[in-house]
């Protein structure tokens, strides 16, 4: 089935009021959802906040004016200078109206706030009534639609279903968009009649029973008008050609330019209802009130009336207007049955409270973008928005609370708040700005009552006069709450503060102090605040209040080691201009928590936010880390001195901001110094690496190791450091003879000279010499840890094993001659190809370190040589896992554990399989060489970084990598084939997960090629190339294999290897050399 993809509009505007201004601040709302990919993978090219060319246009004159705006800027992008309806033609246009005025929310319907968030959005944001519509619109509603225009109003709740179903199929003409409703839900909103092809006859507004019931459905619902029209292409041609025909003219903002006197015209009552078919031309026109609304229906009329008007109800959506009542508002914010733009399933309340605190809020209360402090109680049906408030507080059923800064908690501990909605406004007074608090009760009807009593009944209880609120020539019937001058603004003497309303609620005999100084208070109605409410500064305190419960967001998460994603606050801290904010908490959080891990994932998280500051310009996150500008930083966190590293990191920080290519490599050297803490972290394993004394074998005698290579069969990854030691791992290996033989080997010898002389041959001895490198200074060994540099795996073990001191006084020749009389010799080899994922670097590792404790009079427990692996690793830089060496040290099948805890410690544990199931497995597997070399050298580093940034999908796969390691050795234990087939497919699915890009295009058709004659099967490693390990069906397959390899298209230089599990491990041998001091010993015979 094809999947719908979402609308990519072309021009997506948001009309707002005039009287507000805040343009401004709404055109940058709209930029900052760009940013963070609220309006789909291809944002519209045109957005646009529209400001109304008049104070009361009303929603037909804003529609034409902002297509007027949308065609003149789509003209001017096409070259043209005129505008040219022709633009429209393949257009997909997006009409948002902000409509009027919200006395629950400062910022409009459009921005009211849903107690929800979106856990799978790429940046964290509030979640806006405006976001929760663009949703609907842009991946249910339109998907489909032909080109045209979309006009959304944004003053109700929609929810509607993934799929819709509606019909486009020879679409002609404008569609209404209409929600199933109930009658008695009709009655004071406005429901279409449609015949039984869906044409619209009618549109009836507040109609009677008799004419609502004509409207009902079979299933006894009414279709409600929900503020949503489609306007096909020919049809907002012609809408749009009548903007210059009088009075039309003067919807637009070339009618204010040219002088035309204003008119307001309705969307649905005026334009929509001329195509109505039940409708006359007589009635339509005669119905227009003034002479100006009358001429311009009849305009209208001609226009349009030969587009048929459809309409389309969407089975199972609801629509909520968000009516003037509390009661339905606080309704709507607690009983929110979920957003359907919102293209995730759950939905949950965004706040901040501070992690140590218990939470007391009741189920059915609802928290939006808050920060409580303390004990803050809140009761069921209540709500509280954009607060930051510090208890002890206790907030009482029926409540809404919105705008209130922590300076007004103290006014309201030991308050009964209970049924009454209280605000902080900000308002602007030409150029004085103010804060201003209203007060109203749930109950209040906005005509005779306040504080949900009569007005009587409040003058008595306060002892306010009417001639307090209302001047006296103010007609009986305008005096209302909307017309009541209740709420000071300013005073001559006094701050004013929110107890300065907060006195209304109480009794006479309290507050008489307070009713002079409010008398003396210059105060203005709720009609006389509207206008002057300052949008731009209460959306810049929202964002600021989101921002600074994040930087409460970042602490908790970090200090209480939350598997909870960062990133997309992040990006929004970046996209909102508060990455310093964030940066500077990260600082903090490092510095102060004496914990190596939190310190670690706090710079990971820098790394983060200066990598999102670069905007995906100025390469890649990975590279190298040792640019000299950052070493003293380096130095303190090596030291040990965690908080004076971060400080000097976050110093050097400030140089690399200017541009996206520093930013990445500053981005780059926060992750090199996260390594570095990491490190310290895992070399708490070396606890565990335990050394006895032992014989120290005769000078020229070898002392060689020879290992299997191993097959991770699942639970790969859980073993990397930090993921092991925070999550904990679980991984199942196998050790296993390639080809026969065990693959991987070193040797050891003491020689005369006091050097270091490191050898590396092309296969097992007698094989030729790759490449000889002579160690004679202790300098020779400071590139150790730059895995790259020559022989830095053999200088890393001399110094993990403290055969060589490094660094030392003590040069090199003086400490090899007094503890050992003499040099050594270490020749290495590997049968195996590079980049094999078979283990091979850290067995071969654990084999030179097992040789060099041997040569030097040592003896090491396998489990000591696993830690120690692990210890050389991290010295090494190259931060591997202990999974290789598990499984290449220790014999035969085993699961090794680690707990997420430090110190890091591997437990492993052999795996019992039935009688005979070990030669089962040995005819069953094979090995596929891909002829592919792993290039992806960073693989490690960015599994690394996404488990530090916590993805969401990162955390979910490490849970399944575990689980699937442990139903794995179930399957081995049950000796069952096809369950080990099933892990293993699995597994190959999980590391892709972890490490997207781990398989070639070569191996797929590989793995394409043999899934039919296989159970399961997987690239050894980290994958990317290498060899792949297959679960046959029939046992003994490898020719039958080849033959069906060779007669596949496209796969290259492959070959097909048997493999045999090794049930007896790495072995260490003592064998006397007859020469004394040769590269090239001949005539070894073992002692």
């Amino acid at each position: 089935e094809r999947v719908a993809m979402p609308v990519e509009w072309s021009a997506l505007l948001l009309t707002c009021r005039r009287d507000h201004g805040g343009v401004s601040a709404l055109q940058r709302e709209l930029e900052v959802r760009r940013l963070r990919g609220g309006l789909g993978p291809r944002p519209p090219a045109l957005l646009l906040a529209v400001e109304d060319p008049w104070a009361r246009l009303g929603s037909g004159g804003a529609t034409l004016n902002a297509l007027l705006v949308a065609a003149e800027h789509l003209s001017a992008r096409a070259g043209c200078t005129v505008v040219t309806a022709d633009v429209l033609r393949d257009a997909r246009i997006l009409i948002l109206h902000m409509g009027r005025d919200f006395s629950f929310d400062d910022c409009g319907r459009a921005f009211t706030c849903l107690p929800a968030e979106e856990p799978g959005a790429p940046a964290e944001a509030l979640v806006c009534n405006l976001d929760s519509l663009l949703g609907t619109m842009t991946h249910r509603l339109c998907v489909g639609s032909p080109p045209g225009v979309w006009v959304c109003s944004t003053d109700m709740l929609l929810t509607v279903p993934s799929t819709p179903g509606i019909n486009w199929d020879g679409f002609q003409g404008v569609r209404v968009i209409a929600v199933p409703g109930s009658p008695a839900y009709a009655r004071n909103h406005g429901v279409y009649l449609a015949n039984e092809q869906g044409l619209v006859r009618d549109i009836i507004y507040k109609g009677s029973e008799a004419q609502i019931q004509q409207c009902a459905g079979p299933d006894g619902t009414v279709p409600l008008v929900c503020g949503i029209v489609f306007f096909s292409s020919d049809a907002a041609e012609q809408l749009l050609a009548t903007h210059v025909i009088p009075p039309l003219d003067a919807c637009t903002y070339m009618g204010l330019d040219s002088g035309a006197p204003p008119i307001q015209l309705s969307l649905f009552f005026d334009i929509v209802l001329c195509m109505a078919g039940g409708v006359t031309e007589e009635d339509f026109v005669k119905g227009g009130g003034d002479a100006s609304i009358r001429s311009a229906r009849s305009v209208l009329w001609t226009a349009l009336r030969g587009f048929p008007l459809s309409m389309a109800c969407i089975p199972n959506a609801s629509y909520d207007y968000m009516t003037t009542s509390a009661s339905d508002h606080i309704r709507s914010l607690t009983l929110l049955p979920g957003c359907s733009g919102l293209c995730a399933q759950t939905l949950v309340p965004h706040f901040s409270v501070p992690w140590q605190q218990p939470c007391l809020l009741e189920d059915g209360s609802s928290v939006t973008n808050c920060l409580l402090e303390g004990a803050v109680q809140l009761a069921a049906g209540s709500v509280v928005q954009h607060c930051h408030l510090q208890g002890p507080l206790e907030i009482g059923p029926g409540c809404l609370l919105s705008g209130l800064n922590v300076g007004s908690s103290p006014a309201l501990r030991g308050r009964p708040l209970r049924d009454i909605v209280l605000q902080g406004h900000h308002v602007q007074l030409r150029d004085l700005p103010c804060r201003v608090f209203t007060l109203t009760g749930r109950l209040d009807d906005w005509q005779a009552t306040y504080l949900n009593v009569s007005w009587a009944e409040f003058f008595r209880r306060t002892g306010i006069r009417e001639g307090d609120l209302w001047d006296a020539e103010t007609p009986r019937r305008s005096r209302c709450l909307l017309s009541a001058r209740l709420f000071p603004v300013l005073h001559a003497r006094e701050a004013l503060g929110l107890e300065d309303v907060l006195w209304l609620l109480s009794p006479a005999t309290v507050a008489s102090e307070q009713l002079a100084r409010w008398r003396t208070a210059w105060r203005m109605s709720w009609q006389e605040l509207l206008p002057c409410l300052d949008t731009e500064a209460e959306l810049g305190t929202r964002q600021a209040l989101f921002f600074l419960q994040g930087q409460r967001k970042v602490q908790r998460v970090l200090l209480g080691r939350q598997d909870c994603s960062l990133l997309p606050l992040a990006r929004s801290a970046v996209h909102e201009g508060y990455h310093e904010a964030m940066l500077g908490t990260l600082d903090e959080v490092a510095s102060m928590a004496n914990d190596a891990g939190i310190a670690a994932r706090a710079l990971a998280c820098i790394a983060d936010v200066l990598g999102c500051m670069a905007q995906g310009e100025g390469g890649l996150r990975s590279g190298p880390a040792a640019n000299k500008e950052w070493a003293s930083a380096f130095g303190c966190l090596e030291s040990g001195d965690i908080a004076g590293g971060v400080r000097k990191l976050a110093a050097e920080r400030q140089k690399w901001m200017s541009r996206p290519a520093l930013l990445v490599r500053a981005a780059r050297h926060y992750e090199g110094a996260e390594q570095i803490l990491v490190r310290q972290a895992v070399m708490s394993s070396c606890q565990f690496v335990t050394v006895e004394p032992g014989e120290l074998p005769p000078l020229g005698c070898w002392v060689q190791v020879v290992c299997p290579a191993r097959l991770d069969l699942s639970g790969g990854w859980s073993d990397t450091p930090p993921i092991t030691y925070e999550h904990g791992g679980a991984v199942v290996d196998v050790a296993v003879l390639v080809d026969g033989c065990r693959p991987i080997g070193a040797r050891v010898r003491r020689i005369v000279q006091p050097e270091l002389r490191l050898v590396s041959l092309s296969g097992a001895p007698p094989s030729e010499v790759v490449a000889e490198l002579v160690c004679q200074e202790l300098e020779h060994l400071q590139d150790y840890c730059q895995p790259h540099a020559p022989g830095a795996l053999l200088k890393a073990a001399f110094i993990c094993t403290q055969v060589v001191q490094f660094p030392s006084q003590r040069p090199l020749r003086a400490q090899l001659m007094e503890n050992f009389g003499g040099g050594f010799e270490v020749h290495t080899w590997s049968k195996l190809p590079h980049g094999s994922g078979l283990g091979t670097s850290s067995i071969l590792a654990g084999a030179v370190m097992a040789s060099l404790y041997r040569a030097a009079g040592k003896a090491a427990s396998t489990e000591s040589l696993i830690h120690a692996v692990l210890h050389l690793e991290q010295r090494l830089t190259t931060g591997g896992g202990w999974q290789d060496q598990v499984g290449g040290l220790v014999p035969g099948i085993k699961i090794g554990r680690s707990k997420a805890q430090l110190p890091l410690r591997v437990e492993v544990e052999q795996i019992l399989v039935p009688d005979g199931f070990t030669q089962t497995l040995n005819d069953h597997l094979l090995l596929v060489y891909t002829g592919k070399t792993r290039l992806a050298r960073n693989l490690l580093q960015d599994v690394v970084r996404n488990w530090y940034a916590r993805l969401p999908s990162i955390v979910q796969n490490a849970d399944a990598l575990v689980n699937n390691a442990e139903e794995c050795a179930q399957a081995l234990r049950q000796g069952d084939l096809l369950l080990l087939g099933k892990c293993l497919d699995c597994y190959w699915q999980q590391k892709k997960c972890m490490a997207p890009g781990c398989e070639p295009l070569a191996v797929g058709r590989v793995m394409d090629a043999l899934r039919p004659y296989v159970y399961g099967q997987c690239l050894a490693g980290a994958g990317g190339g290498g060899f792949l390990y297959v679960l046959t069906k029939a046992p003994r397959q490898k020719e039958a294999l080849h033959q069906i390899l060779a007669n596949t298209e496209g796969l290259g230089n492959f070959s097909i290897h048997s493999i045999e599990v090794d049930k007896g491990g790495f072995s260490v041998e003592v064998v006397e050399c007859d020469t004394k001091d040769g590269a090239h010993p001949g005539g070894d015979r073992a002692v």
